[in-house]
């Protein structure tokens, strides 16, 4: 349980932003049924703060039963998933029934209802269930259904007991995945090799194992500053000391598309553990001295700090984030070491991409939109964080994939071929299709982050600059295990400088030219923590006091894995690299949008022509955000492209 409350409140603690957010459940009769339900899902994620892999799970199996339901009453259109087949062990049998005479009217009685009683039941056990019920049981008689019928004898051909049937069905097999749907989602097993950092404390004199990851506790923090903006008095006491590992067990999850193709299981002293498109192993430092994995190491967290000093809304530096300018990293990602330098830009920001002539539908050149560096990096790290009153990583893209569909220049032809589908046919082929690429992403991102275990930025570089500098052995803190010496980003505190203390006691520790940390802001509605020079062993990511980093190990992003799933899979499904027009934009009003501190200093509109750089952007926003080093990034994009293409080919089967 308390896994679970931790996740929930973290979610209170980070803010960020989605597309757009209405409060309210709505019943649009224009909405197919599976539209409805998918939309009362994700506002629903917005007062629940689960994690993103318990959320993408659970649209996957909300998707699938809803498919499903819509292949009872058309059965040339598909092979079922669940229906008459045994997943795991778990039989989900359907006896023969009397076929109503009005098909159409009784599947729409039938999807209503298998939606309503699978989320009501899947948040059963959830400590938002009052609010989240209570809407949902509002939208149910909004649309004219008694959601107190819990009738399931289907035999004579009740509609509605159908839906209530197959709801249950797909409940019981969630209970019987040891995903912990009624404890918590805890999960057995994980033990954190470090203590945890408490980010108020200089330094990171307790790590124990450089190459693992670190829990993190903000409680003596809170404590310090007083109650965060964003917390209340009962949240508070639901923060354990302690960080504890998200969904450490996802890898004994059933994936949609995955198999044993893209298993590999291991065991060592921690356990066994199931991995998903096995990445390999980060940039580990080893015992031997020879070993060169640290140049790797170090180069990749010390990004992490060079790219924080980007988010300085006073820098004049100017950037332009059109599609013309930008474009996306189609055949781009880096394979090795020196790759992975010459795609990154590390003093100015940014990757290797491919800019686009053109627009494709209107045949103009894209417009410069030229920008602030110091805007566009915290917004883009505020817009793509997906944390409260947000609908999740995974969440954010079905949101996305609803909005291309009500776009008026998009047509709903499968793969962008053949005749344009029903509303009702597209929502559930598309909504399938996209739930099940991004449960395989937070299955595959989540079973290789808890077998590689990797340490987050935070640890890693406060770890180093405890050891001192790396680059000069005639320099004072020399250690093979330090920060590399770079003029005006990491260097040596000499006599005189603002931080050498009040009795020289900083003299030769590092200081990083970095965002300046949550300790210069008291009030993020008026302040601006700003760059400048800081000790290294107190740098911070772009964050809040009260929540510095997620609580589960890095490698490999999350954000990365589901964003290039997400992208690839609404690329296959409407046939199109595109947003219908061309053009995807987003306008940030000036001191209205930043939650971690004031900003942004001027309107800046984000535009993407492609789903890939909507994908690239929220990947690099977890680099400027201070998340995650690029080797975390690059790696979970590639098991995007992985697992959407193998989920993709699963639905060509299923369809007919």
């Amino acid at each position: 349980m308390k896994m679970r409350l931790f996740l929930l409140l973290v979610l209170f603690l980070s803010a960020g932003k989605s597309f757009a957010q209405s409060s309210k459940l709505s019943s649009n009769s224009e909405h197919s049924p599976a539209r409805i339900w998918m939309d009362a899902y994700l506002e629903s994620i917005r007062k629940d703060g689960l994690g993103p892999t318990i959320h993408a799970r659970n649209m996957y199996q909300l998707s699938a039963l809803m498919y499903d339901v819509w292949l009872v009453y058309n059965p040339t259109k598909g092979e079922h998933i669940f229906l008459g087949k045994n997943v795991n062990g778990f039989e989900f049998e359907l006896n023969d029934f009397e076929m109503p005479e009005n098909r159409d009217s009784a599947m729409h009685v039938s999807l209503n209802y298998a939606a309503f009683r699978f989320i009501i039941n899947r948040f059963q056990n959830y400590s938002s269930k009052v609010r989240v019920n209570d809407d949902l049981i509002f939208l149910m008689e909004d649309l004219g259904f008694d959601p107190y019928n819990r009738n399931e004898d289907y035999s004579t051909g009740s509609a509605s007991a159908l839906g209530n049937y197959m709801a249950n069905k797909m409940h019981e097999f969630g209970l019987s995945e040891p995903a912990g749907d009624e404890d918590g989602y805890e999960g057995p097993g994980y033990i954190a090799e470090n203590p945890a950092l408490k980010p108020n404390v200089s330094g990171n004199k307790d790590l124990w194992n450089c190459n693992r990851w670190q829990p993190l506790s903000v409680v003596d923090y809170i404590n310090e500053k007083g109650l965060d903006q964003a917390l209340t008095d009962w949240n508070y006491q639901l923060i354990p000391r302690v960080d504890e590992f998200l969904t450490p067990h996802w890898g004994t999850i059933t994936p949609f598309a995955m198999g044993e193709d893209e298993l590999t299981q291991y065991s060592n002293s921690r356990g066994d553990f199931n991995v998903y498109n096995d990445p390999g192993p980060p940039p580990f430092i080893m015992d031997d001295p020879a070993s060169d994995q640290f140049d790797a190491y170090q180069w990749n967290f010390t990004l992490v700090s060079s790219w924080s000093e980007h988010n300085d809304p006073n820098d004049p530096t100017l950037v332009d984030i059109s599609p013309g300018a930008i474009g996306p990293t189609h055949g781009l990602l880096p394979n090795s070491f020196e790759g992975y330098k010459e795609f990154f830009d590390f003093r100015n920001g940014g990757t290797r991409t491919k800019p686009l002539t053109e627009n494709p539908f209107t045949k103009e050149p894209y417009q410069r939109n030229v920008v602030k560096r110091g805007d566009y990096t915290r917004v883009i790290a505020e817009f793509w964080v997906d944390a409260v009153n947000t609908y999740s990583p995974p969440g954010h893209w079905m949101k996305m994939l609803s909005q291309v569909s009500d776009h008026a220049d998009f047509e709903k032809k499968w793969a962008g071929k053949g005749k344009v589908l029903s509303d009702l046919e597209w929502d559930i082929k598309s909504y399938l299709t996209l739930s099940g690429a991004l449960h395989d992403a937070g299955i595959s991102a989540w079973s290789v982050k808890v077998y590689y275990d990797y340490i987050r930025p935070i640890s890693a570089l406060r770890w180093m600059s405890e050891n001192g500098q790396s680059s000069d052995s005639l320099l004072p803190r020399y250690h093979q295990h330090g920060l590399p010496l770079i003029d005006g980003k990491i260097e040596l505190v000499k006599k005189g400088d603002p931080l050498a203390g009040e009795k020289g006691e900083h003299i030769n520790k590092l200081k990083v030219r970095v965002w300046r940390g949550p300790e210069y802001i008291e009030n993020p509605t008026e302040d601006i923590a700003g760059v400048g020079w800081v000790l290294a062993e107190n740098w911070w990511p772009y964050q809040r006091y009260s929540f510095a980093t997620p609580p589960f190990a890095g490698y490999v992003s999350g954000h990365s894995t589901f964003s290039i799933a997400a992208s690839e899979t609404l690329e296959k499904i409407t046939g199109s690299r595109y947003f219908p027009g061309g053009l995807a934009e987003v306008t940030i009003n000036k001191n209205e949008f930043l939650e971690f501190e004031q900003g942004p200093s001027e309107d800046i509109t984000l535009q993407w022509a492609t789903y890939r750089e909507a994908a690239d952007e929220t990947c690099l926003s977890r680099i400027w955000g201070g998340i995650h080093p690029p080797v975390d990034d690059i790696e979970g994009r590639k098991i995007g492209i992985k697992v959407a293409d193998k989920c993709f080919e699963r639905v060509n089967r299923l369809f007919r």
